[in-house]
């Protein structure tokens, strides 16, 4: 359907930037954040369809970040997608347990992210 609203908590500009304009180009509206803090500040007001959560992040860092939404009963349910570098076996057991929806290593496999970041959005309709 597109025009979903994505929330992207990054902060690599890097990063940041290709997300965001691959998640543009498809036609997502998106809202960024570059802490983990300012992610759940953002996650609260904006109330997202969907977040893609770096993990090492500067203040707290994603897994807490994710905690803190799970702790909000407004938005305990959004699907939060963490999008990381920490890609050995054990980090993404790790991630998964820690309660997120979805895991994508970086870099980003831009076919990939988009089938994850658009069967999320699927499952919650």
């Amino acid at each position: 359907m597109a025009n979903e609203l994505i929330l992207i908590v990054e902060d690599n500009e890097k990063n940041r930037k290709l997300v965001r304009d691959v998640l543009t180009f498809k036609g997502y509206r998106l809202a960024e954040a570059e802490t983990g803090e300012d992610g759940v500040r953002l996650a609260k007001e904006l109330r997202p369809d969907l977040v893609l959560m770096d993990i090492q992040l500067p203040g707290i860092n994603g897994i807490t970040a994710l905690g803190q939404i799970r702790d909000d009963p407004a938005i305990r349910d959004t699907p939060v997608i963490a999008v990381t570098a920490s890609a050995m076996t054990q980090d993404r057991q790790k991630i998964m347990a820690a309660g997120f929806n979805g895991y994508q290593s970086k870099p980003i496999n831009v076919k990939d992210f988009l089938a994850a970041v658009r069967a999320m959005l699927d499952q919650k309709t």
